[in-house]
C-alpha cells in the first residue's frame, strides 16, 4: 500500500482517481477544473489526486505549446494543493527539476519516454516523494522490475506503476491488459492511464487520438482490479493546448466514474483477482 497524503492506494482499497488537464494552461481553468473534479469525487466518495504537467518537455514539434513558464505553473499547482486541499501530481524530466517541485507536488511522475533513465529514477526516489512511473511504450511489463529496483535502491518504496499502452507498429498503441496483472505481482499499486492509451502517436506535428475508447479501457482495467484510474480531463478538449485528441471532456467524467466504481466495487468485494 502507498499513502498519498490521507489517501491509501492499493492492497484492495477502492480505486483512487488521478485526473486533470494535460498541462497548466492558465490559472483560472486549472482552479475551476480541479474544483469541479473535487466536487464530483466527493459526491461519489472517490479519493482524488489532481494531475497537470507544469511544463511539457517531450512534445513532438518544436512549435508545440510547452507551458506558461515554470514559476507561474508551479504557483498554480501550489494553489490547488494549498487552497483546494487536493494532493498534486506533476511530471519531472530531469533531476534538477525536483527541488523546485518539492512544495507543490505530492507525487512525482516519470514520463513513459523517460522510464529507463537511471539518474532521473534515482533522483526521484531520493526525494522521498511518491513516484508514479509510466511504463514506456517500448517496455514489456516484466521489465518494470528494473525500474523498481532503481527507485528502491534509494530506500523509497512509495511507487506506483502505470500502464499507458504499447507501441503497435507506427502511430498506434494497444493495451495488453495482462500488463496490469504482471506489474501488480511486483507488490506495488497499478494505475491505468485510460486517456494516453487512446493516443495515436504523431504522424504529423501533433498526436491524434481515439477518445471513444477511454470508457471501455477504463472499465476493462477496473474489471482486472486496478488501484488507480488516471484520466486527463479538460473542460473543452478541442481547445486544449496539449493532447487535444485524447483528453476526456469534463462533462463526461461523472458518468465514467459511476460505471468504473460499480465494477471496482464488485471485483474487490468478491476478490476475483
Amino acid at each position: 500500500m502507498v499513502e498519498i497524503k490521507n489517501i491509501k492506494v492499493g492492497d484492495g482499497q477502492p480505486f483512487a482517481l488521478i485526473a486533470g488537464p494535460c498541462v497548466v494552461e492558465n490559472e483560472q481553468m486549472i482552479i475551476e477544473t480541479a474544483t469541479q473534479i473535487k466536487e464530483i469525487t466527493k459526491k461519489l466518495n472517490i479519493p482524488y489526486i489532481f494531475k497537470s504537467s507544469y511544463k511539457k518537455a517531450n512534445r513532438t514539434s518544436l512549435n508545440s505549446f510547452k507551458g506558461i513558464g515554470d514559476e507561474e505553473a508551479i504557483s498554480v499547482l501550489k494553489k490547488v494543493k494549498d487552497e483546494l486541499k487536493i494532493p498534486v501530481l506533476t511530471d519531472i524530466h530531469s533531476p534538477d527539476e525536483i527541488n523546485k517541485l518539492v512544495d507543490c507536488a505530492d507525487v512525482l511522475q516519470i514520463p513513459a519516454f523517460l522510464s529507463r533513465q537511471t539518474e532521473l529514477l534515482i533522483a526521484a526516489g531520493s526525494s522521498g516523494k511518491v513516484i508514479n512511473v509510466k511504463k514506456g511504450q517500448f517496455l514489456a511489463p516484466v521489465d518494470m522490475k528494473h525500474v523498481i529496483e532503481k527507485i528502491e535502491s534509494t530506500g523509497n518504496k512509495k511507487i506506483l506503476l502505470t500502464e499507458r499502452g504499447t507501441s503497435f507498429g507506427y502511430h498506434n498503441l494497444v493495451v495488453d491488459m495482462r500488463s496490469l496483472v504482471i506489474m501488480k505481482q511486483f507488490g506495488y499499486p497499478v494505475v491505468m492511464d485510460a486517456t494516453h492509451a487512446t493516443q495515436l502517436p504523431a504522424n504529423s506535428s501533433v498526436s491524434g487520438g481515439e477518445p471513444q475508447y477511454i470508457k471501455p479501457l477504463a472499465k476493462a482495467a477496473a474489471a482486472i482490479g486496478i488501484d488507480v484510474l488516471f484520466v486527463e480531463v479538460h473542460p473543452n478538449p478541442k481547445e486544449a493546448l496539449s493532447d487535444a485528441h485524447s483528453q476526456l471532456p469534463l462533462k463526461d467524467l461523472e458518468n465514467l466514474l459511476i460505471e468504473v466504481k460499480e465494477i471496482d466495487s464488485l471485483v474487490k468485494k468478491n476478490d476475483f483477482n
